[in-house]
């Protein structure tokens, strides 16, 4: 039986989610498309109190067919509730600088999204949000520390700035997977994001963590239709601890 559970403000505390660094190895039609490092990290002062990074690069003949360097920074505090995100876009001849600011003025979320080409905005908008809200990073870091064991599923509040959703993530099975940096025991979730949840994409979001105390994120899936293929991001080394 499949039991859900509705999550909001009033999270437990990061202890999971401890300061590390994550490098991937992205596979997309059976090469090496790419590479990913993905860090947390504490905040200088406490209050946010964490920052996400995520920085994804093509390679090789991906990288001939479509140049993509993009960098995505988050910051959220204790309870995972997103503060701010900056996300810089460079993809082909695309350039973009994207800010999003939660929670200013307060139950809002504000988007600003700027073409460094054109050297003018292409787009701003303001939503509606929760009082505390995830972004992408601070939904993965709020889920390793969550016991979610298959087969139950949580709705997570997330928001993107542009558009506002109560997602679900379904933990699915458990499952023995192999990555260049070693074999994992691990719980295969799956988040619903797409298909007009929060962005309008075909597609269908896989994380697998770690079955232990770690809870690594060690393998990350993105499957999309045929003409487009799926792209996974695999742990290519043992984690970073950062000091």
């Amino acid at each position: 039986m499949l039991v859900l559970v509705r999550g909001g403000a009033g999270s437990p505390p990061v202890d999971a989610a401890s300061p590390l660094v994550l490098h991937y190895r992205a596979e997309w039609r059976l090469m090496h498309a790419g590479d990913a490092t993905l860090r947390f990290e504490r905040e200088a002062g406490g209050n946010p109190a964490w920052r996400a990074h995520l920085e994804l690069k093509t390679r090789g003949f991906a990288a001939a067919l479509y140049k993509v360097d993009n960098r995505y920074s988050v910051v959220f505090d204790d309870g995972f509730c997103a503060a701010f995100y900056d996300y810089l876009v460079r993809e082909r001849g695309k350039r973009r600088e994207i800010r999003v600011r939660y929670q200013e003025p307060a139950g809002k979320a504000s988007y600003v999204e700027y073409d460094t080409v054109k050297d003018k905005v292409v787009e701003t908008r303001q939503i509606d949000v929760p009082a505390c809200v995830h972004d992408e990073l601070a939904a993965l870091a709020r889920l390793r520390v969550m016991n979610l064991s298959p087969p139950s599923s949580v709705e997570l509040p997330v928001s993107n700035g542009k558009k506002a959703a109560w997602a679900r993530v379904e933990a699915q099975r458990r499952e023995r997977i192999e990555t260049p940096s070693g074999a994992y025991e691990t719980i295969r979730y799956e988040a619903f994001l797409f298909k007009n949840v929060l962005y309008r994409r075909n597609a269908r979001l896989f994380v697998w963590l770690t079955d232990d105390e770690r809870r690594l994120p060690v393998q990350i899936r993105i499957q999309m239709p045929f003409f487009i293929g799926t792209v996974t991001l695999q742990l290519s080394s043992q984690p970073e601890e950062v000091t």
